[in-house]
Parts: structure tokens; sequence; C-alpha cells
């Protein structure tokens, strides 16, 4: 489990104890709740990685688009709802080359806009023999927070945790011409272990 999570129980459980004792056990129920599902959207499972020079899935979620955005660059982007887990994974192994993160907007995170004028934080990752791969993690309507855990020049593992949007949105990936992209919109796939791609 993601260690936001316990926290945000435990101050949930706190204020329900609190208002149970003023007011009854009735008006304490619904933060008691909140507590529990708290729990549940943090959680973290492992997962088995595949191996092999491939590209998998940063985020759970179902597949919005596939989408060539320039003659030698693909889109991927993966919606993740409510009941998704949260956390990100690096789609493939090797060094951050850049971090960028922008504020901006909280739309739809399902809707073509919320990739240019949502919050969002764009990784770069140098993949050796000269590829890179870019995922960027975008803010939705109800997720107000996005989380990176590493820096430039900090070395990942492919399916390695990385990061999480707290209470949703999506991730895009944007492969280069090295890249056979494997996935189809529609598909519902998992973080770190439902590949992407395999190199060419």
């Amino acid at each position: 489990m993601v260690r936001d999570g316990i926290h945000y129980a435990l101050a949930l459980i706190a204020a329900a104890a609190l208002l149970g004792w003023l007011s009854g056990f009735l008006f304490a129920f619904p933060l008691l709740l909140a507590a529990v599902f708290c729990l549940w959207f943090f959680r973290d499972p492992d997962r088995p990685i595949p191996a092999g020079d491939l590209a998998v899935s940063p985020a759970d979620g179902r597949v919005l688009a596939v989408s060539s955005e320039s003659p030698t660059l693909t889109r991927v982007s993966v919606f993740m709802n409510i009941f998704d887990v949260h956390v990100n994974r690096a789609p493939v192994a090797g060094r951050i080359a850049a971090l960028d993160y922008r504020k901006g907007r909280f739309l739809i995170a399902s809707r073509d806009r919320a990739a240019l004028e949502n919050e969002q934080n764009t990784v770069t990752i140098d993949a050796g023999n000269g590829a890179q791969v870019t995922f960027k993690q975008i803010a939705g309507l109800i997720a107000r927070r996005i989380v990176f855990y590493k820096q430039p020049g900090d070395f990942v593992a492919l399916g390695e945790r990385v990061g999480l949007i707290k209470f949703g949105s999506r991730v895009d990936v944007f492969l280069g011409p090295e890249w056979q992209v494997q996935v189809r919109q529609g598909q519902r796939l998992r973080a770190g272990s439902s590949i992407l791609a395999h190199r060419r």
C-alpha cells in the first residue's frame, strides 16, 4: 500500500472517532467508509514484470487512443478510473533524461484537450542505443496531485514504481519508430505487466 493511503485513513478514523463521541456512530459512519476507501484506493500490488527489450504500460486502465503524433511518433493514452490502481511504473528501463512539471487545468482526463491544458509531469527516459521514451502523468477532474519519486539522472528498471496520480487521471506514452506497438484502443492494461511495445 502507498503510505499516503495510511495517512488519509488515519486522519479520517480520528475525525470519525471525534464525531462519533460528540454525535453518535451514525454520524461517524460515512467517515469510516471514506477511510476504508482510501486504504483500498492506495493499494499497491506486486506485479510480474515481463522480460525482454520491450515497453510496458506505466498505468492501470483502458487504452483511450493509439494515435500517430507525427510520422515517427506514436502516442498511447491510458485512462485510469477511480477503481484502478494508481501507482505508476517506468515503461522502459533506462536513465531519466528530463523532467518537466507544468501547472494547468483539471479538465476531464479522457478529453483530448486534457493532454495540452491539464496539470502534468513529463518524463523522458533514455532507453539506450539512441532510443528515448517519454510519458506524461496528466491530472484530471478529481486528481489534484501528481507524485513522482525520481530525479533526472536516476536509473529505473522496467516496470519499477516511479510515482502516482492521486484520485485518478491518465498517462500518455510517446514511442518512436524503433518500437512496434502491441496494444489497441479499448484494451485494458495493468501497470508493469502489460506489454505496450517491442523494440524492432
